[in-house]
């Protein structure tokens, strides 16, 4: 950072004018001023007049602060399908909320501490969403009218890509992918469909929602949600940004899921799970009545 940041005398004009007094115009000659006690204090005070205190009467400058505050606030949660007991839980079951910053060192004192995705047991998730954002989940109000592009990779990198997108995100990387005149438009004209509950709140977030990295078996899979599903300019310079952050080759394929599929694809898995379910219960008492017969 420049000396302009911290002093406020970095101008030549301005130095001179803080520490000195303006030189006193030219005189004519005069005569030779008697010795003396009178002329002793006048020289004092001459000089007094030539040189400025306020180098000495005037604090130290003082440095930036040491904290250095982020845009917005995020969450840090966690997920794991499995309980300890390895009992299976629900999406919304397995979701614990790790702790929230606001700064680049809370962040890092943070991030530090959390065991890296490459160490982590299969289906189990690491999730970063904006403050503002009850739930890290398509249902919720901030979430449901937006998607996500999907990234998937191969075992082994994850942590470098994942700990990349973070700092993107929590850095406002992505803040310029919307332009305001596009977002004003958006606002407008979905403002009749938006709940006035939660009006306020989702209109002051950013387009970024937040990122997740879900560890499996055979590979990580990391997500950037986005607010607005439908704004195709907006998604396509968030997947460019995204590549470009991550030193992702220009061919690398994303692959961009709304959220409103995603629950649609939730309920038709369950609707399947519901009709395997019962198919094998019918199988079971057929199985069970020929027995009897």
């Amino acid at each position: 950072m420049s000396a302009n940041a911290y002093y406020s005398n970095h101008s030549t004009t301005a130095s001179h004018s803080r520490f000195f007094a303006p030189a006193p115009p030219s005189a004519a000659p005069t005569a030779p001023a008697a010795s003396g006690p009178r002329t002793a204090l006048a020289a004092r005070r001459s000089t007094s007049r030539l040189f400025s205190t306020s180098l000495v009467e005037e604090p130290e400058p003082q440095l930036a602060s040491e904290v250095h505050p982020l845009r917005n606030t995020w969450v840090f949660w966690f997920r794991s399908q499995r309980s300890p007991g390895n009992k299976l839980l629900s999406y919304e079951e397995g979701i614990k909320r790790i702790a929230p910053f606001s700064s680049v060192e809370s962040f890092w004192a943070l991030h530090t501490h959390l065991t890296p995705p490459s160490a982590l047991t299969p289906t189990t998730d690491y999730l970063l969403f904006h403050d503002g954002i009850a739930r890290p989940v398509w249902e919720d109000p901030a979430n449901i009218d937006g998607g996500k592009w999907i990234l998937r990779l191969k075992k082994g990198v994850a942590d470098r890509i994942w700990e990349a997108l973070v700092c993107a995100v929590i850095g406002d990387i992505f803040a310029d992918c919307r332009d305001t005149k596009t977002r004003e438009s958006w606002e407008d004209e979905d403002s009749s469909d938006i709940d006035d509950s939660t009006s306020t709140s989702t209109s002051a977030l950013p387009e970024i929602c937040g990122c997740t990295i879900s560890v499996r078996a055979t590979e990580d899979i990391v997500s950037l949600w986005n607010r607005v599903d439908h704004d195709v300019k907006t998604r396509d310079r968030i997947r460019d940004t995204m590549k470009q952050v991550l030193g992702l080759p220009p061919t690398t394929h994303l692959e961009y899921k709304s959220n409103n599929d995603s629950m649609q694809d939730k309920d038709r898995n369950a609707f399947r799970a519901s009709a395997s379910a019962s198919s094998l219960s019918l199988s079971t008492s057929l199985g069970t009545l020929a027995g009897v017969a």
